[in-house]
């Protein structure tokens, strides 16, 4: 819980977005959690088309590649999340989240 606090607070200090990748246990792929509360930065309706374009891709590898189905996910202008992000993905799918959320914000 610490390094989530300090991480959280490294961000609102940088006004960076806070991305937390946690494993779900029940599936054992990653559930993704976007906050755009520690900057001044909200989900403009082009980048949120581009996030969605990036979970299809995702949801795409899972169904086909996976015994279990990408649970679900939700955008909206400060919060988004994603359940069931590949364990093989999780790093290129956070880094292209990520420089979405910069290049269009």
């Amino acid at each position: 819980m610490f390094e989530f606090d300090k991480f959280y607070r490294d961000c609102k200090q940088q006004n960076k977005p806070f991305i937390k990748a946690k494993i779900n246990p029940v599936h054992k792929n990653y559930f993704v959690q976007v906050d755009l509360m520690t900057c001044d930065y909200n989900l403009s309706k082009k980048t949120q088309d581009e996030i969605d374009k990036l979970i299809h891709t995702e949801i795409d590898y899972v169904n086909f590649n996976s015994k279990y189905a990408f649970e679900g996910y939700n955008i909206d202008k400060e919060i988004a999340w994603f359940d069931g992000v590949s364990i093989e993905h999780i790093d290129d799918f956070c880094n292209a989240l990520y420089d979405v959320i910069e290049k269009l914000h």
